[in-house]
């Protein structure tokens, strides 16, 4: 597969991923969170807007991969 082809793949995945994960995250943001201490909703705010990179690396790493000649 070409590189190109493996950009607009990977591009549509994460859009879809990132859109579905924002849910997730809202939905956890409005459970017990709230209740929660100030410092514990920082942490958990904090680890809500990063985690989604990590599912997202191999992803990258494979959009990235050089055409084989």
């Amino acid at each position: 597969m070409r590189q190109t082809h493996r950009k607009l793949i990977g591009a549509v995945v994460i859009i879809v991923f990132v859109c579905v994960y924002a849910l997730v995250a809202m939905a956890l943001a409005q459970g017990r969170i709230t209740e929660a201490p100030k410092l514990v909703q920082t942490i958990a705010y904090i680890a809500l807007g990063l985690v989604w990179v990590l599912p997202l690396l191999p992803l990258i790493k494979w959009m990235e991969r050089k055409d084989r000649v």
